[in-house]
């Protein structure tokens, strides 16, 4: 019992610590990320169907859809506004590695929402808008 409460500790201290440093590098404010969220799992469907990208990469997403449709998260959904935070964390790890990797065209390629919206997630994703709000090319 004592482990499982040490592991559960130390998810906490690193999910805090992700949320942290998204705040402090202003990538995303809190509203913003909950408003996306529905477009975000949209897009790593896209992008996890995808057979132009890497198969492992499509895996990752996967994987990270089945943790965005699981009812086992780090912070329950029920919690107001952490519930989803955590959701919204795990996302914009999960999609700066995949971008980092696919570029920022299978970004824009899949990319289900609004121009603005876009323009968030490429933030999000580490890359650099253009002039157009789109992402680098």
């Amino acid at each position: 019992m004592e482990e499982l409460l040490v592991a559960a500790s130390g998810l906490l201290l690193l999910w805090l610590l992700l949320v942290l440093l998204l705040w402090r590098s202003r990538a995303l404010a809190a509203r913003e990320a909950l408003r996306l969220l529905p477009d975000l799992v949209r897009l790593v469907r896209r992008l996890a169907a995808d057979r132009s990208l890497p198969r492992g990469l499509r895996l990752r997403l996967w994987v990270l859809l089945a943790y965005l449709l699981s009812p086992l998260d780090l912070v329950p959904d029920v919690v107001p506004v952490l519930g989803y935070a955590d959701d919204v964390v795990v996302v914009a790890w999960a999609l700066r590695a995949v971008v980092r990797r696919a570029g920022g065209d299978a970004l824009a390629r899949h990319w289900p929402g609004s121009p603005a919206g876009l323009a968030v997630v490429t933030r999000l994703a580490g890359l650099r808008p253009t002039a157009d709000g789109g992402p680098p090319g």
